[in-house]
C-alpha cells in the first residue's frame, strides 16, 4: 500500500474515535453533572506502527482529557436537587467502593436514606444521611434539614489533579489508586441542578466537521487504491 494511503487511514482512524466521543457527549447532553471529553492527536513514527495501533498509520489519537469545567446551574425547585457551585464532587457509596459525581438529582429511599436515582447512598461527613418527615432543605454548607432539624451535612470532596478521576459511566467517576480526596470548598445550591457542560450546538458543528473529514479521507484512499490497481493491471498487460 502506498504511503499516501497510510496517511489517509490514520486520519480515518482518529476521526472514528472522535465520532465515538461525540456520540457519548450527545447521548449525555441532558445528564446533570456530565462532563465532556477532549482529545487531540500525536505523531506515530512508522517504526511504532505495530506498537501503537497494530496497523500502518502515521498518527494516533492523543490521550483524552475530561473537561471538568462547570455547566450551567438551573433552578428546579425540587427539594432533593442540589448543585455544587465551584469545585467538588458528591461521594456515593457503591458495592465497588466510593464513586464521585456532580449529578445532584437525589431521591429519598424507602428507608429514608438520601440516595442517587440508583438507590445508592449519598454520603454525609458522618456517613449516610437519613431524612426525616417533612420538606427537606439544603443549606449552602451542605447541611440537610427536615422539619427544622439538622440531619447531617453532605460531603463534597476535591482531588489534587483532574487525572485522579476516571469516568466510569455518564456523570460518575472513580478515583485511581493512590488518589486522596480532600474536603472541597464548593457551595451547595438546593433546588437546583448543574447541567451538562456539553453544548449541542458545538457538538453538532464538530460532528459535521469530523464526518466531512472522514468522507474526504475515505475518497482519498479509494482514489489511491484504484490508481495502484490500475498501474498494476497496465504493467501486467505489457508482459
Amino acid at each position: 500500500m502506498p504511503g499516501g494511503s497510510y496517511s489517509a487511514l490514520t486520519g480515518m482512524r482518529t476521526r472514528l474515535e472522535e465520532l465515538d466521543r461525540l456520540a457519548a457527549d450527545l447521548a449525555n447532553v441532558s445528564t446533570a453533572g456530565y462532563k465532556t471529553e477532549r482529545a487531540g492527536t500525536r505523531v506515530s513514527a512508522r517504526g511504532e506502527f505495530a506498537a501503537a495501533l497494530e496497523s500502518a498509520v502515521d498518527v494516533v489519537p492523543g490521550q483524552a482529557r475530561i473537561d471538568f469545567r462547570g455547566g450551567t446551574i438551573a433552578t428546579t425547585g425540587r427539594d432533593l436537587d442540589v448543585a455544587i457551585e465551584g469545585a467538588g464532587f458528591f461521594v456515593v457509596e457503591t458495592p465497588a467502593g466510593p464513586r464521585y459525581t456532580r449529578n445532584g438529582a437525589f431521591t429519598r429511599r424507602a428507608d429514608g436514606v438520601l440516595a442517587t436515582s440508583r438507590g445508592e447512598p449519598v454520603l454525609g461527613e458522618e456517613g449516610e444521611i437519613r431524612l426525616g418527615a417533612g420538606p427537606v432543605t439544603i443549606d449552602p454548607d451542605g447541611t440537610v434539614k427536615a422539619g427544622g432539624a439538622a440531619l447531617g451535612k453532605i460531603q463534597i470532596v476535591a482531588f489534587e489533579r483532574e487525572t485522579d478521576l476516571v469516568r466510569e459511566s455518564g456523570a460518575r467517576f472513580r478515583a485511581i489508586a493512590g488518589a486522596n480526596p480532600t474536603p472541597a470548598s464548593g457551595t451547595l445550591l438546593g433546588g437546583a441542578l448543574e447541567q451538562s457542560n456539553a453544548s449541542v450546538v458545538d457538538l453538532m458543528a464538530k460532528l459535521t466537521e469530523v464526518s466531512r473529514g472522514f468522507e474526504s479521507l475515505q475518497r482519498g484512499v479509494a482514489m489511491l487504491t484504484n490508481d495502484l490497481d490500475g498501474r498494476a493491471i497496465a504493467e501486467l498487460a505489457r508482459r
